[in-house]
């Protein structure tokens, strides 16, 4: 089991309440913090939009698109999303060389993305085109400016991410 915690995003009681989920962990009140503050909910595929977004995509079938990534591969898509959705392939392999927590190294950017079209195949709505584009020539990568905003509230895609 892997367990990621955004310390930029998630809150101190986000964190233990994820972690206590994640080993079945789940006491009504702590004894040694009896008043301790409520935690908030994760958001997970059920709060999501079943909306159209284009192209058979929803918020939902983006969630469980991203969550069904390798990690290195969730990391990179993240990082394109929170670029606006387009991203040179420069800018991307300096990002992950320079990581201090994870890493990647240059060559295995490519590979790290080769899971995104096999996993479409599986999850994604059936002939839509695919999640992620890059062309060659101009060396970027892109994802449709409507999958990387969703339609309710935070970006799936930044929400899968980060699971």
């Amino acid at each position: 089991m892997r367990l990621t915690i955004d310390t930029e995003t998630d809150s101190y009681e986000q964190a233990i309440a994820a972690v206590q989920a994640a080993y079945g962990l789940r006491p009504d009140v702590p004894a040694d913090w009896p008043d301790a503050p409520a935690t908030e909910p994760r958001p997970g595929p059920e709060d999501l939009s079943e909306d159209d977004l284009g192209d058979g995509w929803t918020d939902r079938l983006l969630f469980q698109m991203i969550a069904s990534l390798m990690p290195r591969a969730r990391a990179v898509l993240r990082r394109i999303v929170e670029m606006g959705g387009t991203a040179t392939y420069d800018e991307v392999q300096q990002h992950f060389a320079d990581h201090p927590t994870a890493p990647i190294p240059r060559t295995k950017i490519g590979g790290s993305l080769t899971s995104v079209k096999a996993v479409q195949r599986h999850v994604g709505p059936a002939g839509a085109d695919h999640l992620l584009q890059w062309d060659e020539r101009a060396r970027l990568y892109r994802i449709e400016q409507a999958l990387v905003e969703g339609s309710s509230g935070p970006s799936p895609l930044l929400t899968a991410a980060r699971i």
